[in-house]
């Protein structure tokens, strides 16, 4: 078995009403609860899991599932509070091994609560693992409530009926309509097991002092002096009231069950208050404390983990929500947060202070606020779910230093962001590390790059800064979209004009001529001497309705996009009483385009200026602002414009024939390592992807031999040194080109064998290459991120000149397409110099194919192609190397707690 789960350590997951459940293995002392399980049964239910009531059921059936672990039999239970409350499992037959029969159970009085489904979904994800394909059931037809179950599961049912019998056939394939299903149930369960958090009605708060001066009692402060609506105690044995607040010795000792406790007690007694909130039935903790070591922090999470408690921190700033039906604000920041439409997720303390004063002072505000801190549990992702479903966000902005999931975070991500936009800022890493790489591809997949990978794919709109996250979202929450990025620069000052169109063409942004007939229009409406190009100059002397007027036409004209007006006070303004500034506030057509204003003696980096209908218009202190925000917007109009991308299955692959590779090389490698020529082109070959002719050769005349065999048309072969490990054979001279001859052939291999004496294990011997663009392909398996997919122009000089670009796998076909385009590479392959295209689509099937064989094979760390050649007829892999390590199987997209 390749992912026995009975070996691994067990998984806590959501039911649909928000509580936890363990899921583990069945080991043999779990026999008794198993057989209390169905002993407890009712008559009716025990018929419809046996078919009968015989009362030798029970025992038979936990006799069968509680023997040892066995080939072709996997067990799977659910266990609350110690209680086993469900149980699926599966047996192949000896026939058939991808093929075994599924039988289910769940505990009298908790059906309809999801506990059959999430069993089914990790038994389901466990038999993929171990090369099971489908499941059979069999069922009554009476027994609609399982029929419905295996109907709603996402994955493809057929049925056929054997008299009241349904014999089931469930295909176990991870196609996107399972995937949609699982994350729906899912988002189900996250946003309930939210709301005691979120929207509490009893909160209790432990470690509130006496006097003044704690984090406690500041947070019981905020919490009473902003209005919670619902009960309010603190925990503190040596006081009975603190702040007018009720005060109670314990957490148990209080008169109701609180929905929330906020904890800023000292590290050491964090796993014992803990326990207590879990024995009274607490649902959700906030904790502010820090300075956790290991085994505290195992043991704080093992206890939330235990008694179902879903837990914000530790070493946070705490949580706030603006909802007036439930406003809490259980922080310790300066001021209690403006009520908004803005999501903020944050794990750094100091960023979410900023961002709440910059969210206020803009008068954008917070529906929710979250400081993740250390983030044991409640994570992004969360929050995201719960701001798509809560009815009040229409901004996200995040700022996380890690991912848990990335690869669930961006399935989320790529739904939530087609709803609301979902800002972020992309600090950066170091890059040091990639100085030691191993490859071509593990040096060219910063940090940055990943985490760039992943945003635009997600739709994810990466700032750079805490400045630039607040200045972008200004213009989303003000203004519409903008529907392209024709930008028009209207200014009263030439150098101000100037100013802010460089910064919309750094900021890739186009500003187009105005044609005939719009040069007219504004003409006829602006002073004498008003300069009608890009930017408009408008003149010092324009006055408050002329610069009105030319607004207006510039918004409802079909050829922009966006218009920005940069604005500088003056004199002749001043004199007239002409207030330019009112002009963009107040004309008609505002809303018809994004309108962005540029004022260079603004005090303040971004403001949001107050229109007459009550909506706001973003002014900014530097064109480059304004144009950053600009071109997020267009870059978010084209990314909602085109459709969700598909994950293409290709023809003709043989994952399992790659497994099989691959389990053979590290059984005789158990440390892991490179693939040798032979291994590498088997490994290529299971998944079509197309490779120059070779021969494998490890003597002078047998490199004789195969090069007369592979000459092509010009009669000139390739010779390439190998040995475990050899990289750049370029740069080390253990490459031979142009042979045209035995003589030759013989010289070449005579020099290599001699050079790396003690070193070459072979040669291998390929026909040179026609000529064609040369460009790299590759993947690196994440330990976080899982694999990534980069391209780009290939050769010796690949990692000098630096032109990549990355995807995470697998790869949709708009993301092979990016892949393509995006380097500095890309007008070659277009034709740019005159040769015509190369074949982009035998490309997109090399990048395809890459994919799968990455998402495939999690032993896979990384691969190389460098180069493969692109020619109009095709393209090719001239050189491959792979280096696979022993690493188990983790389903990414699994319903799992972190």
């Amino acid at each position: 078995m390749k992912d026995d789960m009975s070996h691994r350590s067990p998984v806590h997951a959501l039911l649909a009403d928000g509580t936890t459940v363990r899921i583990r293995g069945v080991a043999p002392g779990d026999h008794d609860q198993l057989e209390g399980l169905y002993q407890e049964m009712s008559p009716e239910n025990l018929r419809r899991r046996f078919f009968s009531v015989s009362p030798r059921s029970a025992c038979l059936a936990a006799d069968t599932v509680c023997t040892p672990a066995r080939r072709g039999h996997r067990a799977l239970l659910a266990e609350r509070a110690g209680q086993v409350i469900g149980l699926a499992e599966y047996h192949a037959g000896d026939d058939a091994q991808d093929c075994a029969e599924l039988a289910l159970a769940v505990a009298e009085g908790l059906h309809h609560q999801g506990v059959g489904t999430l069993l089914v979904e990790h038994l389901v994800s466990s038999a993929r693992a171990d090369g099971i394909t489908t499941f059979t059931a069999d069922a009554l037809s009476e027994n609609q409530e399982v029929l419905r179950l295996f109907a709603d599961l996402g994955l493809r049912v057929t049925r056929s009926f054997e008299g009241p019998e349904v014999r089931l056939a469930i295909a176990l394939d991870q196609d996107d309509t399972y995937l949609a299903a699982t994350e729906a149930r899912g988002r189900t369960a996250d946003i309930a097991s939210l709301r005691p958090l979120l929207r509490p009605r009893v909160i209790a708060v432990v470690g509130a002092g006496r006097r003044p001066g704690s984090v406690g009692r500041a947070l019981l402060r905020h919490l009473h002096e902003d209005g919670f609506t619902g009960r309010l105690f603190a925990v503190n044995p040596d006081a009975e009231a603190i702040l007018g607040v009720p005060s109670y010795p314990s957490v148990g000792a209080l008169p109701v069950t609180p929905d929330l406790v906020v904890v800023a007690t000292p590290a050491a007694s964090l796993p014992a208050v803990a326990e207590e909130c879990g024995k009274a039935g607490v649902r959700a903790l906030v904790v502010i404390s820090a300075g956790l070591d290991a085994t505290q922090a195992q043991a704080l999470l093992a206890t939330c983990r235990t008694y179902g408690i879903r837990m914000l921190g530790p070493n946070c700033l705490g949580v706030a929500n603006t909802d007036p039906a439930c406003r809490v604000d259980a922080t310790f920041a300066a001021t209690h947060p403006r009520a908004g439409t803005a999501g903020v997720a944050v794990q750094s303390g100091g960023v979410g202070i900023a961002l709440l004063d910059g969210l206020s002072r803009l008068g954008i505000g917070v529906s929710t606020f979250t400081s993740l801190g250390d983030k044991y549990d409640v994570s992004g992702n969360d929050l995201l779910q719960w701001w798509e479903a809560d009815g009040r966000t229409d901004l996200a902005l995040l700022h996380l230093e890690s991912f848990g999931n990335p690869r669930a975070f961006s399935r989320t991500a790529r739904r939530v962001t087609r709803r609301l936009p979902v800002l972020t800022v992309d600090a950066g890493r170091t890059d040091a590390g990639r100085r030691a790489a191993a490859s071509h591809t593990a040096a060219a997949a910063t940090g940055t790059m990943t985490r760039q990978a992943l945003f635009e794919q997600a739709g994810i709109t990466a700032t750079r800064s805490i400045g630039e996250l607040l200045e972008t979202a200004a213009l989303f929450h003000s203004q519409p979209l903008a529907t392209g990025t024709r930008v028009v620069v209207v200014t009263n000052a030439g150098g101000a004009g100037v100013l802010a169109a460089d910064a919309c063409a750094e900021s890739g942004l186009t500003l187009p001529a105005p044609g005939p007939e719009l040069v007219d229009d504004l003409l006829a409406v602006l002073p004498a001497g008003a300069a009608v190009a890009n930017p408009v100059d408008v003149t010092a002397a324009v006055t408050e309705d002329e610069l009105r007027a030319c607004l207006e036409r510039l918004v409802t004209h079909p050829g922009v996009d966006a218009v920005l007006v940069a604005l500088v006070p003056t004199a002749v303004a001043t004199e007239t009483g002409d207030d330019l500034v009112r002009a963009v506030t107040r004309g008609p057509g505002r809303r018809a385009k994004p309108v962005a204003v540029v004022r260079l003696e603004q005090d303040v980096p971004v403001t949001l200026l107050p229109v007459t209908d009550g909506e706001t218009i973003p002014s900014y202190a530097e064109p480059l602002a304004a144009a950053r925000a600009l071109a997020h917007a267009a870059r978010r109009t084209a990314w909602l414009a085109r459709p969700a991308g598909t994950v293409p299955g290709p023809d003709g692959v043989d994952p399992g024939r790659a497994h099989e590779l691959a389990e053979d090389f590290l059984a005789a490698h158990p440390e892991g390592g490179w693939l040798d020529p032979r291994d590498c082109a088997d490994l290529l070959a299971c998944y079509g992807i197309p490779q120059q002719p070779w021969a494998w050769a490890e003597t002078e005349e047998q490199t004789v031999r195969a090069a007369e065999q592979l000459r092509g048309a010009d009669g000139r072969v390739v010779i390439k040194a190998h040995w475990p490990g050899v990289m750049h054979k370029s740069l080390q001279h253990a490459v031979h080109l142009d042979l045209r001859d035995e003589t030759q052939v013989r010289t070449a291999f005579q020099d290599l064998r001699e050079r790396f004496a003690g070193l070459m294990t072979g040669v291998v011997v390929q026909p040179l290459a026609q000529r064609g663009t040369e460009l790299f392909a590759g993947v690196v398996q994440d330990g976080v991120f899982g694999p990534l997919v980069v391209f780009g122009l290939g050769g010796t000089a690949t990692e000098v000149l630096a032109d990549h670009t990355a995807r995470l796998a697998p790869l949709t076909d708009h993301d092979a397409h990016d892949l393509i385009t995006a380097p500095r590479c890309a007008p070659l392959l277009f034709g740019a110099l005159g040769g015509g295209p190369v074949d982009l689509e035998g490309l997109e099937q090399v990048l395809h194919r890459l994919s799968r064989m990455a998402t495939d094979l999690p032993q896979l760390a990384e691969a190389d192609f460098n180069p493969v050649l692109a020619t109009p007829g095709g393209a090719t892999v001239l050189d491959a190397r792979v280096r696979l390590l022993p690493r188990r199987t983790e389903d990414p997209y699994l319903r799992r707690l972190r």
